[in-house]
């Protein structure tokens, strides 16, 4: 079994986690366990006498079997531009604050790993969005694909903009707001939440356009199938705007045209047997924290 082993950044529950994970993992036959660069840089500014590894992966291929993140629902995010259209799964260990994709704690680590070898566990594809500029814009040519939402927001002003929206070619509105964003189920819980659109279980066919502090006082977020493709043109008194892809952001000018739509790969995400969305729901959101229940 080959695994990679992924984390944004290098603390005290992170290395209490890896450390865990390693010695889980030496103790197996027939493993290699590889860090990827980018974290092992983050460990050997940290404390560089104290571990040395021999296996650093620049990159992913499909030899891998399993990509273990240690962080929080940013580091997944960051992690999927490892796994791309790999079909490595990907299993987080939460070191962070509310963990949405990353639900696996410290404490749960082992069993979590023995469940993984002895294949007890589900796997929970991911719909994923990607982007299209005209003109082609040189940042979106290697990553263009989000798992939670692309965002489109207003850039060195305090004026909104106005972001005309397009269906399937066919004119929709346009938003007089702070931005838009577009939001997959697996994001939903996330920006796409906090500006007041639904939430939506990960295994359902739908996106959702959520408007940014709308003006339009009838602007609502609005649930379109998958299978949609979203054209997007911004105007504004400043000549740019910006577009995030999950936590990716860059500069465009007013006179991109932007095309979004259904990535043609998914993420596959490891959830234990115990574990489902909904019960996630409720130990993050805290629904049903009421003394009647």
């Amino acid at each position: 079994m080959k695994i990679a082993i992924f984390g944004q950044a290098f603390n005290s529950n992170t290395e209490e986690a890896l450390i865990v994970i390693l010695h889980y993992l030496n103790n197996k036959k027939d493993v290699s366990v590889f860090l990827i660069a980018e974290f092992n840089e983050k460990i050997q500014e940290e404390k560089p006498s104290e571990f040395n590894f021999t296996q650093i992966a620049e990159t992913l291929d499909s030899t891998f079997d399993l990509l273990i993140s240690i962080g929080g629902d940013g580091t997944i995010l960051r992690a999927i531009t490892y796994v791309h259209d790999l079909d490595v799964p990907v299993i987080g260990v939460n070191t962070g604050r509310l963990g949405f994709l990353a639900t696996i704690q410290n404490e749960l680590i082992i069993p979590a790993m023995d469940a993984i070898f002895s294949k007890a566990y589900k796997i929970s594809e991911r719909h994923l969005l990607t982007i299209e500029t005209q003109p082609k814009v040189d940042a979106f040519e290697v990553y263009n694909f989000a798992l939670n939402e692309i965002a489109i927001s207003r850039k060195n002003t305090t004026s909104m903009i106005t972001v005309e929206t397009r269906l399937n070619n066919e004119y929709l509105t346009s938003y007089w707001s702070d931005g838009l964003i577009v939001s997959t189920p697996t994001g939903s819980t996330g920006y796409s939440l906090s500006c007041g659109g639904p939430v939506i279980t990960p295994d359902t066919n739908s996106f959702v356009i959520t408007p940014i502090a709308p003006h339009n006082l009838s602007a609502r977020p609005l649930v379109i199938t998958d299978s949609t493709t979203i054209e997007l043109k911004v105007n504004g008194r400043e000549d740019n705007f910006l577009v995030s892809l999950d936590s990716r952001i860059t500069t465009l000018s007013n006179d991109t045209v932007i095309t979004i739509k259904k990535a043609p790969f998914t993420i596959k995400m490891i959830e234990l047997l115990e574990e489902s969305f909904l019960d996630t729901l409720r130990k993050k959101l805290l629904w049903g924290e009421d003394k009647r229940n």
